[in-house]
Order: C-alpha cells, then sequence, then structure tokens
C-alpha cells in the first residue's frame, strides 16, 4: 500500500528522513481492526516524529499520522480515535501512563490503510465528509476538552484563545462560537485576525494588546511569548489551559498573580474516545465544521508537510489515498 513514513530522523531537517512509497498492508491482531482510510489530516506531531521527537530509531520505519476517517471491512463509516491505551486501562485514556499515538508505537494513517484496536473506533456522523471528520482526532479534540474539560466554559463565558490559524486555535473558535461563548483571538498577522473573526470569534487583538475587559478562561499553546498576557488577561477565579509550549516552556511563572486571584492553571493533553463522540454530536448538531486549508493527494505528503512546517496553513491540511 502506499504510505508516508518515517524512514530516518533528522532534528534539523526532519524532511529529509520522510519517503512516501510501498509498505506492507497491515494485519490486524486480536481485538483490532483495519480501516481503509478515505482521508487523514497532518499535525505538528508528524513533524515532531520526523525530527526524532519520541520516535526512536529502532522502531522506524514508521507510518505516520494521527487522524484519519475511512471505513471497515463491513462497510462501516468510522473515525479513528489516535490514542491507543493499555489493554489493562479503564477510565480516561490520556491519563494512562502507557498510552501512546498512532505513528509512535504502531503505524499511523499517512497511508491507504491502518490497523487499530477495535475500540478506537466512533461511529462518523453522515453529515460530516470523510476529510472534515479527518481533522478531527488531534487539533478537534485537543480543543474540545480544554473548552468543556478542563476549562468547563459554559455559554456566555468570553475566552481568549492565544494565536489564530493553526489547527488547534480554529477549533477552539469554531467550536466555542458553536457553542455559545464569546471568542476573542490574538494574532500577530492582521490577515490571520480577519480570518479566525470569519470562523466565529468575536474580535481579534494583537499579541500582547490590552483588552477591553479581562475574560473567563484562556487557551493557550504559544508558552513563554504569552504567558505573562494570559494571566493578566484572566479574572479573578479563570483559567489558564495550557495544550502547549511552541515558543518555549519555561517563563516567569508570575506566581504571586496565581495565588492571589486564584487563577487556575490546567494542562491538557489530546482527548477521550468519549469526547471524541460528543464533538461528533457537537458538529452534526451545530453545523459547525472543520477549516480545511488544503486538500492534497497521498503522493503529496511532502509538500503538504512542507506547507505545516513553514506556518503557510490557516486550519488543517488533509491527504486523500
Amino acid at each position: 500500500m502506499l504510505a508516508a513514513y518515517a524512514a530516518r530522523t533528522d532534528p534539523d531537517d526532519p524532511l529529509a528522513g520522510l519517503e512516501v512509497g510501498e509498505r506492507p498492508e497491515p494485519v490486524a491482531r486480536e481485538g483490532w481492526t483495519t480501516v481503509r482510510l478515505r482521508a487523514a489530516s497532518l499535525n505538528h506531531h508528524d513533524l515532531w516524529s520526523l525530527r526524532g521527537v519520541g520516535l526512536p530509531a529502532d522502531r522506524l520505519p514508521m507510518v505516520l499520522g494521527c487522524d484519519g476517517a475511512g471505513t471497515t471491512e463491513d462497510g462501516r463509516e468510522v473515525v479513528v480515535h489516535a490514542v491507543v491505551a493499555d489493554p489493562a486501562w479503564s477510565g480516561d485514556e490520556t491519563l494512562d501512563p502507557r498510552r501512546t499515538l498512532l505513528s509512535e508505537r504502531y503505524d499511523g494513517t499517512l497511508a491507504e490503510a491502518v490497523a487499530v484496536p477495535t475500540r478506537n473506533l466512533v461511529d462518523k456522523p453522515a453529515e460530516l465528509s470523510f476529510e472534515e471528520a479527518a481533522c478531527l482526532p488531534t487539533a478537534w479534540l485537543t480543543a474540545y476538552r480544554m473548552l468543556f474539560t478542563q476549562a468547563r466554559a459554559v455559554p456566555g463565558q468570553t475566552v481568549l484563545v492565544q494565536g489564530a490559524g493553526g489547527g488547534v486555535a480554529s477549533a477552539l473558535v469554531a467550536l466555542g462560537a458553536a457553542a455559545g461563548l464569546r471568542v476573542w483571538v490574538t494574532s500577530r498577522d492582521g490577515a490571520r485576525g480577519e480570518r479566525a473573526v470569519g470562523l466565529g470569534a468575536e474580535r481579534w487583538f494583537p499579541s500582547g494588546a490590552r483588552l477591553p475587559e479581562r475574560v473567563d478562561a484562556v487557551m493557550e499553546s504559544v508558552g513563554e511569548a504569552t504567558w505573562s498576557h494570559s494571566l493578566k488577561a484572566l479574572r479573578p477565579g479563570g483559567a489558564v489551559v495550557v495544550c502547549g509550549a511552541t515558543s518555549g516552556g519555561a517563563p516567569p511563572a508570575d506566581l504571586g498573580r496565581v495565588f492571589f486571584l486564584q487563577l487556575r492553571v490546567l494542562g491538557s493533553t489530546m482527548g477521550t474516545r468519549a469526547e471524541l463522540e460528543r464533538l461528533l454530536r457537537l458538529l452534526a448538531a451545530s453545523g459547525a465544521r472543520p477549516q480545511v486549508d488544503t486538500v492534497l493527494p497521498l503522493a503529496e505528503a511532502r509538500a503538504g508537510l512542507a506547507r505545516l512546517e513553514r506556518g503557510e496553513q490557516f486550519g488543517k491540511v488533509v491527504l486523500v489515498p
């Protein structure tokens, strides 16, 4: 089968280790199911894998990709949940210390087919295309958990999203708007800020700008560059939810502000299968849809990953076999 895989890793030039070519068809072990993929989407996780982060040399070659949607042998249309928990684990999969993501220990979704634990399959709503559904299991599920599980945001509250344009940021805007939240975003790029407004944000502000009022929650993935602004933006008792730190992970803690205003600082990683089911139901009912930046053939995976590496995308880059 055709697949995009890491043949080698290079911390400085991740695309140097990428190969697009033939790989063996997956063989489903007991309790697993093979899915013929109709669409898959790219994530920065794929680039980190190509740099060797979380993917040691003894696991190569490894088919990349966490996100996918397709059909099982009996014709069931499914979305693949990318978090693979230990078979003995029960409860929230994201808390399993033995958990892994597809493309870390097991081949991923940038292929014509993938084998996954049967419990990782969720029915695809008829209202969503395969391309839309393939955008959801990482970025959109991460956004869903940040907003509704960790921040416990409710209609009428104001949420600030630090940075506009990426897959998680776009999902936060669209999901927040669909759920009746007032969503503000920051951006260093006015065009991206305006596009975020087009997705449902009420307003956008230049990065670091003074806001007209304090917010109930901040969605933080930038880290060091925006951390001080995130804490200062919160009302007393507010929450900052952190899913990443692309600008660095060692900002000043400002613990005085944290304890005096009783701020909540919450980490968030991916999401559970149950949360993915709720996310799919929300999209089917609300009409909210992922922002698809580009759709490319699987054979052009290198071009899609290069676009992601350069930061040119707004929304998700999707590959179709």
